[in-house]
């Protein structure tokens, strides 16, 4: 097992060698020509596959799911807080799009930009005020859970955000008792909502469930700026502060970080992004239905953060593409009667949490940092001293004015 994890090892190294650094918009030495070059590839992505490719809806998923695992990264990684309630942020997304873009209220009547304009029964409104509402809802919803949990440490964060993650998934089931007036319910319940609006824009048009290249377009410009803001966050007076408070809360609230806002703001922060990506699953799967948004779907994107490598962006994105891939594309379209080839009568697809269980102890065994670990956890995994220039606390060495780096030594958005 030594023997192998050390020519693994070797591998990455070798491969890591080779790979440019991170663009210097983030803080990395690449180039605009090479922004330019890695923008272009994926703006002309989509055309190397037909408009409905199965490839091209997994990737639509995948992307999504890198928005929704920075979201929780930053509350998990960032800020040393484990969030397992995070479906919660999910559903609240998920219907905001069946709230306000549907017929699901039918005693109300606006439409503002939607594509079904010709409907006069119901709330629909355009994709823009959706996210915007979304991210309104699931801010202040991140902010009600985390004040439960902000005398609590360690395991007993986890405890109250799953008591949390449960309670939105029976309110969800259950919110079709709960009347709202005018003959209105709360939820759907087990029924669900269906015949959502599609995402319109004026100039554009309506997307089509037909030709996939315009949903990945708008996917690949919501991961792009998720991301962007994910770098920004961490290198802001923000995320030095939520780093602080994950190395050490108590040496960090002596030097005078607030202790309830910093906390909060992460799970504002962590909580918008979630509703984004559920915004955007919603608009993409064409429902909203109570069986989505169970505890096992935290524990999916959770692994993302594991997998990937905690509190390092690049290692989360790389684990949400990984996963998603893998149970959006290779088990069910590549793989999947593999089984049947030596005589077994099974699909993969039926062992597909266990796969996800096999890869995961994997990984905890070889790579226990993670695949694209954080500097500053991978050194303290490896036993190796940590130098101040090797973490996120690291003094900064550019000084910008309106934005960057303040003189103060942290970042601003």
């Amino acid at each position: 097992m030594s023997e192998l994890k050390a020519q693994l090892q070797e591998w990455r190294e070798a491969l890591l060698g080779r790979m440019p650094a991170a663009p210097g918009w983030i803080g990395g030495r690449w180039q605009r020509p090479g922004m330019v070059l890695l923008l272009a590839f994926l703006i002309v992505f989509p055309f190397l596959f037909t408009e409905a490719s199965g490839f091209i809806q997994a990737t639509i998923l995948a992307f999504a799911y890198v928005v929704m695992a920075l979201g929780l990264n930053i509350v998990v990684g960032f800020a040393g807080l484990l969030d397992l309630g995070y479906v919660a942020f999910y559903a609240f997304g998920a219907y905001a799009v069946g709230e306000f873009a549907s017929d699901f209220l039918s005693a109300e009547h606006l439409n503002l930009l939607s594509s079904a304009s010709h409907d006069p029964i119901g709330i629909h409104l355009n994709f823009i005020l959706v996210l915007v509402c979304s991210v309104i809802v699931t801010s202040i919803a991140g902010i009600i859970i985390g004040l439960p949990t902000l005398r609590l440490r360690g395991d007993y964060i986890a405890i109250v955000t799953l008591a949390f993650g449960e309670i939105i998934g029976t309110l969800v089931v259950n919110g079709s008792t709960v009347s709202i007036g005018g003959g209105m319910t709360l939820t759907a319940g087990n029924l669900g909502i269906s015949s959502l609006d599609l995402p319109y824009f004026p100039g554009v048009g309506s997307f089509t469930l037909l030709n996939l290249r315009p949903w990945y377009w708008l996917i690949l410009i919501v991961g792009v700026f998720a991301v962007f803001v994910a770098y920004r966050l961490r290198d802001s007076r923000l995320g030095r502060a939520w780093i602080a408070l994950r190395e050490d809360e108590v040496a960090a609230v002596s030097m005078g970080i607030p202790l309830v806002k910093t906390k909060l703001e992460a799970y504002a922060i962590g909580a918008a992004f979630g509703g984004i990506s559920g915004v955007f699953l919603a608009y993409f799967d064409q429902t909203v239905n109570a069986s989505q948004f169970e505890f096992s779907f935290s524990i999916f994107v959770l692994s993302m953060v594991i997998l990937g490598g905690i509190a390092s962006i690049p290692g989360v994105i790389l684990g949400a593409l990984a996963i998603s891939y893998i149970n959006y594309y290779l088990i069910p379209d590549v793989l999947n009667n593999l089984p049947q080839t030596f005589g077994l009568n099974f699909s993969l697809t039926d062992l597909s949490i266990g796969i996800y269980g096999f890869l995961l102890v994997i990984v905890m065994i070889l790579r226990p940092q993670g695949l694209w670990p954080e500097k500053r956890r991978k050194r303290e995994l490896a036993g190796v001293g940590i130098a101040s220039e090797m973490t996120e606390l690291a003094e900064p060495t550019q000084v910008s004015v309106g934005g960057g780096l303040d003189q103060g030594g942290f970042g601003t958005l």
